[in-house]
Order: C-alpha cells, then sequence, then structure tokens
C-alpha cells in the first residue's frame, strides 16, 4: 500500500470543498458564517442536528455523535480506508498524488497494476473510435440506434466495438509500448491452444461495454455478441490480475451522484437495461452482472444508498434470483424493494416499447420484498381447495416470523386473507403460529422486514380499506396510467385516493370539488378526478364512445375499489397520503434546484407524515 506524503494531505483538506461534498449525502442550509446544519446522513432524524463547520472543514453530529473531515466522510459513506479516501479525493479535485517510503516490492506491484489500468484505458478508447469510425461497425451502430440509444447515452458509458480481426487490439497494444504478458494479464488477449505462448485478441466483432469501479476506472469489459453464430451471447474479461465479477456494479459511478441524493439505487440484470433508463432519466441505475448477487457487489450497493429496487425480469430465472439476493443482503442494512416487471420483458423492454412515462411508472410501483414473497406464494399456490391452501400458509409463516406488529403486516394478512378467500381471523392466528428454527427465512432481510408502512404503494392500487381486505392483482403487471408525468410519485396514491372515493363517495362528494385539479401529477389524472366528481353515483357513465383512456381508467378504478370498506377515514387517510406525496415531490425538486425553499418544504413534509401516520393507526383501530 502507498504512503502518500504529508504535503498531499494538506493540499487535499485546502482544496476539497466539504460542503460540496457533503451536500451529495444530504441538505445542507447555512446556519451562520461559514456554518452549516442538515439532516444526519449517519442516522434517521426528524430535526437537523447534522453540522458542518466550513472554515474548519470538519462536520458533527450532535445526535449519534459522529463527525471527522473530508477523509472520514469519504471513509464511511464509500467504505475506504485512509488510503483510498486520499486517492478518490484526489481525483475529485485533479491533484497528483506523490507517494513516499514505499515497499520496493510494493512499488513495483503498484506500478504494474498502474500500467494494466492504463492499457485498459486505452484499449477503451481503441474500441470507442472503432465503433464510431470504422465501417465495419456499422451493422453494430445500426443495432445501438435500432434499441434506441443515442450517440450521447452511448458515448456517456464509453461504448464501443472489438473489430472482428484476430490481432487488432493486440498490435494496438504493442504498438503503445505493451508486452504479450501484460495484454493478457488485463484479460484483452487469450492463450492460443495450438503454439506454445502465441496469444490473441479475446474480444472479436462485439458491443464492447466498459466496466468500471466506483471511481470509473475500467477494471474489464463485457461484450455482446452481434453474429448469432457467435457463442456465448455475452462474454466478460476472465477473473485476473485487475477485474473479478463478483465485485462488479455496472453505472456505479455514473449513479452514484443520483442515488445518494435519492438513497436508493435501482439492480438491474442487464447493459442495456443500464443505459436505456439512464437515457430516459432515471440515473440511479446499475447493473448486478447477471443474476447473482455476492457479499461484495452488496457492500458496493450500499455504498450508493439505503434501499435497493431489483429491477430483474419478471421470468421465474429473475425471481429466483431475487430470492437469492435477499439471502445474500440478509446480514447488511439494505432495504431491498421489488419492482412488478411484465412477464417477458425488461427494463431496456419497457422503455423502448412502452415509453420513458410508462417506465418511470414502473418504479414508483415497487414493493417491498416481503410483499413479493406473499405474492409469489399466491401466485404458485393451488388455492382451489383446502390443501393447497394450507400449504401457502404453511410457506408465507417464516415469511411473518420476521414481521412485528407494523402496518404493513396488516396489510399483507389482509392480502393473504383474500387471495385465500378464508376466515381473516383464522388466517391471522395461522401465520403468527410459531416457526421451527429449521424453517426461518433467509431471505428475509431484517431492514426489509421490520421497515413502516411502505411509502410506495403496491401495484394494482387498491389498499386495505379499513376491514374488507385487499383485493390484489393475479399479475406482476401493474396497471400503468395512459399519461403519467415523468418520475411522478403521486399519481399511485392518487389513484387509491380516486378508488377510495367510488367507495366513500357519501364524503368524496364534499371533497373532490375543493381539489385544485392541476395539482394532480398528470392532466389525464386531473381529468379522471373530474369526471368522478360528477359521476360518483354511476362511474361509468358520461363517457364519450370515443375515450377508451378514460373508459379504461375508470373501469381500472372499479377493479380497484373491489374489496374496499366504505370508510371517511381511510378515505382521508388516501388524500393525506396524495398530499404527503407531492410534498416530497416538491421537496426533492426544490434540493436538485437549490432551492432556497426546500427547508420550508422539509417541514410540511414531515407534518404531512405525520398526519397520514395518525390517519393510517385510526383507520387500523377502527378495523380493529
Amino acid at each position: 500500500m502507498p504512503r502518500y506524503a504529508d504535503s498531499d494531505k494538506e493540499k487535499l483538506r485546502e482544496a476539497v470543498d466539504i460542503v460540496d461534498l457533503i451536500s451529495k449525502r444530504t441538505e445542507l442550509r447555512r446556519s451562520g458564517p461559514g456554518q452549516y446544519k442538515g439532516l444526519c446522513p449517519f442516522h434517521e432524524e426528524r430535526s437537523p442536528s447534522f453540522s458542518v463547520d466550513a472554515h474548519k472543514g470538519v462536520y458533527h453530529c450532535f445526535g449519534c455523535g459522529v463527525g471527522g473531515d473530508a477523509f472520514k466522510f469519504v471513509q464511511e459513506t464509500e467504505g475506504l480506508d485512509f488510503i483510498g479516501a486520499m486517492e478518490s479525493l484526489a481525483q475529485r479535485v485533479g491533484i497528483e498524488l506523490t507517494v513516499e517510503d514505499e515497499d520496493p516490492r510494493a512499488a513495483e506491484k503498484r506500478k504494474a497494476r498502474e500500467r494494466l489500468l492504463e492499457l485498459l484505458e486505452r484499449a477503451t478508447g481503441f474500441y470507442e473510435r472503432y465503433l464510431w469510425e470504422s465501417q465495419e461497425a456499422a451493422p453494430a451502430r445500426a443495432y445501438l440506434v435500432d434499441r434506441g440509444f443515442t450517440e450521447e447515452t452511448l458515448r456517456t458509458f464509453r461504448v464501443g466495438y472489438a473489430p472482428s480481426a484476430w490481432d487488432k487490439l493486440l498490435m494496438a497494444g504493442r504498438a503503445g509500448g505493451y508486452g504479450n504478458r501484460e495484454i493478457f494479464d488485463a484479460g484483452l488477449a487469450v492463450k492460443s491452444n495450438r503454439g506454445q505462448g502465441r496469444i490473441y485478441d479475446r474480444f472479436r466483432r462485439r458491443i464492447m461495454f466498459p466496466l468500471a469501479d466506483a471511481r470509473g476506472r475500467v477494471l474489464g469489459f463485457g461484450a455482446r455478441a452481434l453474429g448469432a453464430d457467435q457463442k456465448p451471447k455475452y462474454l466478460n474479461s476472465n477473473d485476473g490480475e485487475i477485474f473479478h465479477k463478483g465485485e462488479i456494479v455496472y453505472g456505479a459511478h455514473l449513479a452514484r451522484s443520483a442515488a445518494a441524493r435519492a438513497d436508493e439505487v435501482i439492480a438491474t440484470e442487464g447493459y442495456m437495461d443500464v443505459l436505456a433508463l439512464h437515457q430516459a432519466g432515471i440515473v440511479n441505475v446499475v447493473c448486478i452482472m447477471g443474476t447473482s448477487l455476492t457479499e461484495r457487489q452488496v457492500g458496493e450497493l450500499a455504498k450508493l444508498g439505503k434501499t435497493v429496487l431489483l429491477a430483474l425480469d419478471a421470468d421465474s430465472a429473475g425471481q429466483e434470483a431475487m430470492l437469492k439476493a435477499a439471502k445474500v443482503a440478509a446480514r447488511s442494512k439494505l432495504a431491498l424493494r421489488v419492482v412488478p416487471l411484465p412477464v417477458g420483458l425488461d427494463p431496456a423492454d419497457v422503455v423502448q416499447q412502452r415509453g420513458v412515462e410508462a417506465a418511470a411508472e414502473f418504479f414508483q410501483h415497487s414493493v417491498p420484498f416481503v410483499r413479493f414473497q406473499v405474492d409469489r406464494e399466491l401466485e404458485r399456490g393451488d388455492l382451489t381447495d383446502a390443501e393447497g391452501k394450507d400449504k401457502v400458509i404453511a410457506a408465507l409463516r417464516p415469511v411473518f416470523a420476521t414481521l412485528p406488529p407494523s402496518a404493513l403486516r396488516e396489510e399483507l394478512v389482509d392480502v393473504v386473507t383474500a387471495g385465500v378467500a378464508l376466515d381473516r381471523a383464522k388466517v391471522s392466528s395461522w401465520l403468527s403460529m410459531p416457526v421451527e428454527e429449521e424453517d426461518a427465512p433467509a431471505a428475509a432481510p431484517a431492514a426489509v422486514q421490520q421497515s413502516a408502512p411502505p411509502q410506495r404503494q403496491p401495484y394494482g392500487g387498491g389498499r386495505n380499506g379499513g376491514g374488507g381486505g385487499w383485493q390484489p392483482r393475479r399479475s406482476f403487471e401493474p396497471d400503468v396510467g395512459p399519461a403519467r408525468r415523468k418520475g411522478s410519485q403521486v399519481a399511485q396514491a392518487e389513484r387509491a385516493f380516486l378508488a377510495q372515493c367510488v367507495v366513500t363517495p357519501s364524503l368524496a362528494r364534499d371533497l373532490l370539488p375543493k381539489l385544485d385539479k392541476a395539482t394532480f401529477s398528470s392532466e389525464f389524472m386531473g381529468r379522471l378526478a373530474t369526471h368522478l366528481e360528477g359521476n360518483l353515483e354511476e362511474p361509468t357513465a358520461n363517457i364519450d364512445e370515443g375515450d377508451d383512456l378514460l373508459r379504461n381508467a375508470v373501469s381500472g378504478l372499479i377493479a380497484d375499489s373491489a374489496g374496499l370498506t366504505n370508510s371517511p377515514t381511510v378515505l382521508r387517510r388516501e388524500l393525506a397520503l396524495v398530499e404527503l406525496k407531492r410534498l416530497e415531490r416538491d421537496h426533492r425538486a426544490a434540493i436538485a434546484a437549490s432551492d432556497g425553499n426546500a427547508a420550508g418544504l422539509r417541514v410540511k413534509v414531515d407534518a404531512a407524515k405525520q398526519r397520514w401516520e395518525e390517519l393510517v393507526s385510526q383507520s387500523l383501530e377502527e378495523a380493529a
């Protein structure tokens, strides 16, 4: 490990703006000359107790006691040691570090690694130029355009093309002063089985995706075959001196800032998913390199945010991958949520076939991992006879064993009750029976299981309506509305509110006229609310013959309202949630725009959340 000059530490202290550094993790507001305050990024709190002194370059939290300087902050938030923190900060501010007193063997090893990293960087540039400048790469360019990718997106991710010749990269590496051994160690070449010691290009006639670490340094490549005759379809760099597949989270260096602000990251299976979502404006997205998640990858995800949204394919392999991911994440503090995708489509397909707004809407329908487990058992189970229902309940007992008394638990009991069509009290009793130790669920991360009622509402629109139970959708595909504003976090809450209006017309008749329809998440949702306001007794009436969008949306509301109870408290709860979601949206926008109103909006968000939680408790008490 290198030892850097003490003078470099002082240079970095002076060069790093600690306020700017910490602001990427939490919102800060000025509290005095050179003084800033905000919510602590290291523990949950509602009142700001975290302070930053810009002049001294230090921070301290009076709530949990953490404190330190820029080096310490990077160590804690990015999981680095002190040397790694120095290197990370130096890279950010453009300072070259001076190495002192290094063991000769360690120095030699470090220089060899730096040579390989430089070679990989040059190879990335070589593949990039070949994609954009060569005639051979024309089919690759056409394929990428056909997938909907812009040149800007492809250049952002430094996508390239490996020529079909056996030694193009090899010859370019030699011309740059690199030996055969270095080219092989960098994972850019493989040995021939015929000639001893002979090597040739590992990647040929493939679209190249550079695989970088969290600091953006290229460590290897993922390569997609261009021809149907090429096997395998995807080929990665082999594990070696630099590259280790189980440690890579693709796109982390580009997702870091957005993920830190949202405190959550979306995890997909493929490179194309990351490119498509990033281009659609959903930037906090990474790829876990297939369907297996390793301990090291969990550690990398934890550095990006506290919540991971699993957006894996909805096929059986994708579902099994989610269960495996939960087992790996069980020992971490990550909260897992599942994004219900349509069967047969991955996130890139959703963007291309259904549009940006529909893609953004899917992520607002993410559900707690326990909800995914419940739905999965209900989907797989045979609910036509008593034996099948018993098996489903038995399979879910370990899941419920990790859930403390909460609104989420009551909500899921209602889901199971509706799914198996049995008496709620009996179902609740059976689910609460003790679980044998060997039956305890491995795929139940505590951070997920013990979470408060989910802020995102489960897909399908309906929630527990007091005591009537939740009518679950028998599909992992949410009913996506036709006109949702990109990135909206209130559309689903609005839909649930309007569904409750259908079953609580007496109070809705007073509430709906008082709502400003222009504040709804989209023009269409406002129009839907206006239609419902005048047709509460018969929602399907007075719809123009050619207005299929409105007719389908009203039919969806009626379906969502099935099983809900006529409850004024629940209706007020749904309206409170709409207001909370709107305020959260405005607060995030204010933070992104560095608006001075962000602090005031934070206070309103806290008040709205408290009001909603009170109504949740009240509705549960009424149901009991």
